[in-house]
């Protein structure tokens, strides 16, 4: 605890009260300005903690420490405190919308005497203790001790996401106003770092420039920006770097000093899932950080080497030369090995994955973002073309690396790619290419201008995807519940069915597409046809009938029908149609097996 004389601008209550003031206003400048002046108040050490709070975080990105609290648990936790009933916290729920704000309006009021620091330490107390029962217990006396608008603070802390108008990059801009900086500076050091909390103290010390990478920090993955057609694709810049659009899990690669690592666009570490792919890259000759997709692959017979399919420009490769190296598998054989922190000889054999290589971010000490597409493509070749050293048991040599396991005669090969590149200048060869993608499997294309520049965590008309839906369903709402943030108090999300027979079978869930009117709309109608009420669900009667599109659709246990649909979305309200009319699971199997 700190002495009385510091302890009145680093309270929680503080923080809470800030929270409160940026959740009142939508105004960016305003909110920004209550950041920074808040910062301005703290000491250094408060000021670093504050501004990963303010992030929405418990800890910095760059760390792997995690609380593992679950909901379910917060849940218990506040009702038990509070001593109202499941009832009580439930209908709290439905007007909030947010655990935090639910504990804020029901824990008792008392007054408090944490710091921000106070709260952070109590965080790792948390995070290093085993098991729900120890964690239990430190979350509890928190709580417990805490004023009621701290513990609603504390909670959404705890889950991940503040829910008042603030993101990082407004956090950044307040960095740069409160401490005269430029938000260049802000944002390159904390992309380095992956720290803003210690991005703070650089720029309170007037240090940001002297900021370093720090590796096995997932960085922020450039987005594309989905176009409709092929003249639309080349409407932002006369000719484009294609490549195919691939059906996997995009993955940042970190390799440094033998070590690799792979990270998830969520910025999760994934590596444990993927044990045949760090020595094919553990043996580069220099450090680097690449982007690329993590597919299930089909190995042609004889593996070509993928830094050979690759022009002078980096920018064109026949298409004979790209099926040499082999083509993807639906997602579904992906699915497979997602999660898993072990993977068995077995699955390694059946389901081989390859890393299709399309960028690079950082290379031998040096950060290449702001140099244009074209030229990283050049330093990315070069990089997968030099010489490999032999690493552990695997011969990372060239684009294959094989793996002999000790309990076995298994012999496997494991592919980093380079992912072919092609040329486009017409809307015409944009189609063929497309149709191309098609046929190999995948699921369109992405379009890039050769002169852009990395942007991490942004999405502009610099990149672009182009699919086509798989199919679309018409299908029967059989269960909603309420929404999150800006859906509170609304039913948002729809769990729907088709036909098997004369039964309906859930195949999905979607809460994307409709307009806020359309939402409105269909909540006021889903209340007065509740059959069963389950507190955040509830279950409606069969009569709505959404059409929704989706990528496309795996076999799944997760649904009655024994299948689900990835990336579903409604595209339209179907009144015109009884429920009757909707489609059947035999239709549903059909379209699972054209995908085939």
């Amino acid at each position: 605890m700190q002495d009385e004389n510091s302890r009145g601008n680093t309270t929680m209550q503080r923080f809470a009260l800030a929270c409160d003031a940026i959740a009142a206003t939508a105004k960016k400048l305003q909110k920004t300005s209550i950041v920074a002046d808040y910062l301005r108040t703290l000491p250094a050490d408060e000021a670093a903690v504050a501004a990963v709070f303010l992030s929405g975080r418990a800890f910095p990105v760059w760390e792997e420490t995690t609380l593992q609290v679950g909901g379910r648990s917060l849940w218990q936790i506040v009702e038990e405190i509070s001593g109202r009933n499941e009832s009580e916290l439930t209908n709290a729920y439905r007007r909030h919308g947010d655990l935090g704000a639910v504990a804020g309006e029901v824990l008792a009021a008392k007054e408090s005497r944490f710091s921000v620091g106070d709260v952070e330490r109590t965080f790792r107390r948390i995070a290093a203790v085993r098991g729900p029962l120890a964690k239990g217990a430190e979350v509890r006396k928190l709580l417990s001790e805490a004023h009621p608008l701290e513990a609603k603070y504390i909670i959404k802390i705890m889950t991940g996401d503040l829910r008042i108008g603030l993101k990082e990059s407004l956090v950044e801009e307040a960095i740069a106003k409160a401490y005269a900086a430029t938000m260049a500076e802000v944002q390159r050091a904390n992309m380095l770092l992956g720290d803003i909390g210690e991005t703070v103290r650089l720029a309170l010390s007037g240090k940001l420039r002297e900021a370093k990478m720090r590796l096995f920090h997932p960085m922020g993955f450039m987005l594309a920006s989905p176009v409709e057609s092929s003249e639309e694709g080349l409407s932002y810049f006369p000719d484009a770097a294609v490549e195919d659009k691939y059906d996997g899990i995009r993955a940042q690669a970190h390799v440094a000093n033998g070590e690799v690592r792979f990270y998830s666009r969520t910025r999760d570490d994934i590596t444990e899932s993927f044990p045949e792919l760090p020595p094919a890259l553990a043996g580069l000759a220099n450090d680097a950080i690449l982007d690329g997709e993590i597919v299930a692959w089909e190995f042609p017979a004889v593996a070509s080497k993928a830094t050979q399919v690759v022009d002078e420009t980096a920018l064109a490769v026949s298409e004979a030369k790209a099926q040499q190296l082999g083509r993807a598998r639906p997602f579904r054989v992906l699915q497979q090995r997602l999660g898993r922190k072990k993977v068995s000889e077995k699955m390694l054999r059946d389901t081989p994955v390859a890393y299709l290589v399309f960028d690079t971010l950082y290379v031998g000490g040096e950060l290449v973002l702001d140099r244009p597409l074209r030229e990283r493509a050049q330093i990315l070749d070069q990089l997968l073309a030099q010489p490999r050293s032999s690493v552990a048991r695997g011969l990372a040599t060239g684009e294959q690396a094989k793996l002999v396991f000790d309990d076995a005669d298994l012999l496997h090969a494991v592919g980093v790619i380079r992912a072919p590149v092609f040329r486009a200048s017409s809307p015409e060869q944009l189609e063929e290419l497309f149709a191309s993608a098609r046929g190999r499997g995948n699921e369109g294309l992405m379009i890039k201008d050769p002169n852009s520049t990395y942007s991490p965590g942004k999405r502009g008309k610099s990149w672009l995807k182009m699919k086509r839906e798989l199919a679309t369903l018409d299908v029967v709402v059989t269960a909603v519940e309420y929404g999150h943030g800006k859906r509170i108090g609304v039913l948002s999300d729809y769990t729907f069915a088709v036909w098997d027979g004369d039964k309906l079978v859930n195949i999905g869930k979607a809460y994307s597409g409709l307009t806020d009117a359309e939402i409105a709309e269909m909540s006021r109608w889903f209340l007065e046809h509740v059959v069963e009420d389950q507190g955040f669900r509830l279950i409606v009667e069969p009569k709505m009938v959404l059409e929704v599109a989706f990528n496309n659709m795996m076999r799944s246990d997760r649904h009655e029908s024994g299948f689900a649909l990835r990336f579903p979305r409604i595209v339209r309200l179907r009144p015109d149609k009884l429920a009757g009319d909707a489609d059947t699971l035999d239709r549903a199997k059909q379209i699972f097996q054209q995908q085939k």
